[in-house]
């Protein structure tokens, strides 16, 4: 198991190592440490051994290109994503080429997680591993979806494992609006808040340096929506488990040009006013890491016109769509699903370029309207 953690200093001789090569706003100071403005994520692809090896290298080529943070969750290809990291984080850092402190590694519990592969009897599989040995019960599993305690505390564990790390940066509760399918949401709440105390238990253990949620809808949708979610009830129920100094930090969500809620969609509370995603993070200390950036692909070809007059100076669609993202204010990071050397290579060429101004933003909205 690596020891330690990324670390303030760690992040920014990281971010020193690429001052002359990339643009100086490519890392961004959030949470104590310095994240890239571009990140990797391991979502997609098959569960076997071939996407295995070509995963491998496309995160040793984004480490060499200046992309420290590394994204995954345990159901992520059925736990591979994070095996995968923790072979490559294990070498690299054996053979000097990049210290432990320098990366900063991201991952999810919530959903279940089978291992390596497909079981033959799923619900058997869940039923073996998880209800009959106390983790969780049958009605805490909402859709698949579970934040029980003694469950998140075993994923947790289990992830430190996977990744061969004694602490893992960022820990996410999955998706955690599923559960409002199910439960009201003051059950909702003492279920978030029992997530949340095994999660501060965890950083006082050293396993997480601190947590947040990565969701998919509960952020983008209107208020009145029955799985939205409230970063300000969120945020109290972090103060009540672990008083001001909280480890609730970070938040990841989709962001990208055809999913613009965190910032057009007014759905968060600060005092008397409403205000969209992004302002309420900002209000909050939270860093944003955008999901989705370039929407699994669909946003690398064709986009109109309008959006490569705005972002003048990049060479695809693909780099246009991350340029948006990494651009707008309050985003800390885009992750693109990256698992082949020539799209990291090609994607963290937008690293060099400066983030879009205010006045590109301008022009594409008001040609957008």
């Amino acid at each position: 198991m690596l020891p330690g953690s990324a670390t303030p200093e760690g992040t920014a001789a990281y971010r020193h190592r690429f001052a002359r090569v990339l643009a100086p706003d490519h890392f961004r100071s959030a949470a104590e440490l310095w994240f890239s403005s571009i990140g990797l994520g391991t979502y997609l692809g098959d569960a076997d051994a071939r996407t295995d090896a070509v995963y491998a290298a496309a995160i040793v080529r984004a480490l060499e290109c200046g992309c420290n943070v590394l994204d995954t969750a345990i159901n992520y290809r059925h736990q591979r994503s994070e095996r995968v990291i923790g072979q490559v984080l294990a070498a690299l850092t054996s053979e000097g080429l990049i210290a432990r402190e320098a990366a900063i590694i991201a991952t999810k519990g919530g959903y279940i997680a089978f291992d390596g592969e497909v079981p033959s009897d799923p619900r058997t599989y869940v039923s073996e591993t998880f209800v009959k040995t106390g983790l969780a019960s049958a009605e805490d599993i909402v859709d698949w979806n579970c934040i029980a305690p003694r469950y998140i505390a075993d994923q947790v564990e289990r992830s430190c494992r996977n990744l061969g790390l004694e602490c893992i940066d960022i820990y996410y509760l999955h998706n955690p609006e599923a559960q409002l399918q199910k439960w009201p949401r003051q059950e909702f709440y003492r279920r978030v808040e029992e997530a949340f105390t095994v999660l501060e238990d965890k950083v006082s253990a050293g396993k997480i340096r601190r947590y947040g949620t990565a969701t998919w809808n509960g952020y983008r949708q209107p208020p009145t929506a029955r799985d939205v979610l409230f970063l300000a009830d969120l945020m109290a129920i972090a103060e009540r488990v672990g008083g001001k100094d909280h480890h609730f930090k970070v938040i990841q969500l989709p962001y990208n040009l055809s999913m613009t809620e965190a910032l057009t969609q007014r759905n968060q509370k600060i005092g008397k006013e409403t205000v969209n995603f992004l302002e309420a993070a900002h209000d909050c200390g939270i860093a944003v890491m955008a999901s989705a950036s370039i929407s699994q692909g669909r946003l690398a070809h064709q986009l109109p016109a309008a959006i490569g007059e705005a972002f003048s100076g990049l060479h695809s669609d693909a780099q246009r769509a991350i340029q948006f993202t990494r651009s707008t204010p309050g985003i800390t990071t885009a992750l693109v699903g990256m698992k082949s050397t020539i799209h990291v290579e090609h994607n963290l060429e937008v690293a060099k370029v400066p983030p879009a101004s205010i006045a590109q933003f301008q022009q594409l909205f008001r040609e957008r309207s």
